[in-house]
């Protein structure tokens, strides 16, 4: 991923196959270590996209008179 824009989805299913990985046991110390280390980037990256698409979200529900605070609702997705 290290030549390719971030793809949110991408890195997810990434992590996804990382931990199969790392949990069926099978992996060689060096390789784990550096699933790991691949794991950890791809969450941080997935964290700092998350961020700021809650930052885009706020900055959309903010009206003339500031921030308006509304309840989510996620069943009406």
């Amino acid at each position: 991923m290290e030549n390719n824009a971030f793809v949110f989805e991408t890195a997810m299913k990434r992590i996804e196959e990382i931990v199969y990985a790392l949990e069926k046991g099978d992996v060689a110390l060096d390789k784990s270590l550096a699933l790991f280390q691949e794991g950890a980037e791809l969450i941080k990256q997935c964290s700092n996209a998350l961020d700021n698409a809650e930052q885009k979200v706020t900055m959309l529900v903010k009206g003339e008179d500031g921030p308006q605070q509304t309840a989510f609702d996620g069943d009406n997705i």
